[in-house]
């Protein structure tokens, strides 16, 4: 585990916003690798570098999946999935619990994608009978949803409908922004068509840099589908790629980080970081309930990687956002209708366990004083 930077360190601040996320010294100094042309042979290397180890690392067979690496955040990558992934006369199925579900129905409305949306509360899961009922009909080509739903820190039963889908012949698109290399995932069993991911949240690279594991079969239609977008049209990045080319300028040296990320991951493993994950995870839970708050979700909906939790009454958000700010500690608040009564702590990144047990310290010194 040489490289890693796991250390209880008061100086710094720690990130608990479910990304950008603290990174290890190794990626923070990947940065200063050489400048390149992103039309020379080094920069090629490196991108089939990054596109081979996402395959390796998240076990996606390489006869069946492919990689394709954007310059974006991971909200475009995911708008690139659902922009290119329906065809001329297809119908998108939305499954909507929260935040990024209804931004994936806003990407569908704002690229005329005919359809139509699953709604329902912000923690509960979706009805599988509903789905199932939906899906029966035969009018939808693709459904899409969001694997955890940070809003909440809920995660989705993607297995569950994952299998519904194959069932019907209905392609899955999923948005794994927040979960993918801090939460289990399959490609092999749940077979997803497409996959939206980023560098900057579980996977501990740096912001820039997106990604989307694909299924070879469905990147071959993809390129008979409309061109909704000049940039975000992932056929063209993928054609590009898979000829040692780019469609565009890449951020190069944000590549070099996520390769070094792309490391330590294979390193640890993606088993070993969800279990560090859990590890702090419980660190935060156990140490929030013992200090008298009440957690938003019960645990069978939980992920691994962030906690809702509801403020004291006594409390503003932006009173606790600053007092811990001053200690070294970021939290996240809540959105939308939550925004008033919540705040967020996420578990992820290269953090170590001790700093965490030193927020849960400096959190109950923070309320007490208020």
């Amino acid at each position: 585990m040489s490289g890693f930077s796991r250390t209880v360190n008061e100086m710094r601040t720690v990130l608990l916003n479910p990304g950008p996320v603290n990174v290890s010294a190794r990626v923070r100094e990947a940065l200063n690798g050489p400048d390149l042309c992103h039309r020379e042979p080094e920069y090629f290397d490196l991108q089939d570098a990054i596109r081979s180890r996402l395959l390796q690392v998240f076990d996606a067979p390489a006869d069946e999946y492919t990689s394709i690496v954007l310059t974006g955040s991971g909200t475009a990558m995911v708008e690139a999935m659902i922009g290119s992934g329906v065809s001329a006369n297809g119908r998108l199925l939305v499954v909507q619990n929260g935040v990024y579900g209804e931004r994936i129905a806003a990407m569908a409305r704002l690229h005329l994608i005919p359809h139509d949306v699953i709604e329902c509360g912000w923690t509960e899961h979706p009805s599988l009978d509903a789905i199932a009922s939906r899906l029966r009909d035969g009018r939808y080509e693709a459904l899409a949803m969001v694997h955890h739903e940070t809003t909440t820190g809920l995660m989705n039963d993607l297995p569950a409908v994952a299998s519904l889908c194959q069932r019907d012949g209905v392609r899955v698109l999923v948005d794994a922004v927040s979960a993918l290399g801090g939460e289990p995932f399959s490609f092999r069993d749940w077979q997803p068509d497409a996959v939206a991911c980023t560098a900057n949240k579980c996977v501990q690279g740096l912001p820039g840099l997106s990604f989307a594991i694909v299924r070879r079969d469905f990147a071959r239609a993809m390129t008979g589908f409309p061109e909704r977008s000049l940039y975000l049209h992932l056929p063209r990045h993928h054609s590009e790629q898979e000829r040692r080319s780019t469609p565009f300028t890449p951020a190069v040296q944000i590549g070099y980080a996520l390769r070094a990320a792309l490391d330590e991951l294979a390193e640890e493993t993606v088993a070993g970081r969800i279990a560090r994950y859990g590890r702090a995870s419980a660190i935060v839970r156990e140490g929030l309930v013992a200090l008298g708050f009440n957690l938003l979700l019960p645990p069978s909906l939980r992920s691994t990687t962030m906690t809702a939790v509801r403020l004291p009454r006594e409390m503003s958000y932006g009173d606790l956002h600053d007092a811990l700010r001053r200690e070294g500690f970021v939290i996240y608040a809540g959105q939308g209708p939550l925004a008033a009564t919540l705040f967020r702590v996420a578990t992820m990144g290269d953090v170590a366990e001790g700093d965490y047990r030193r927020f849960v310290r400096v959190l109950g010194m923070s309320v007490a004083r208020a």
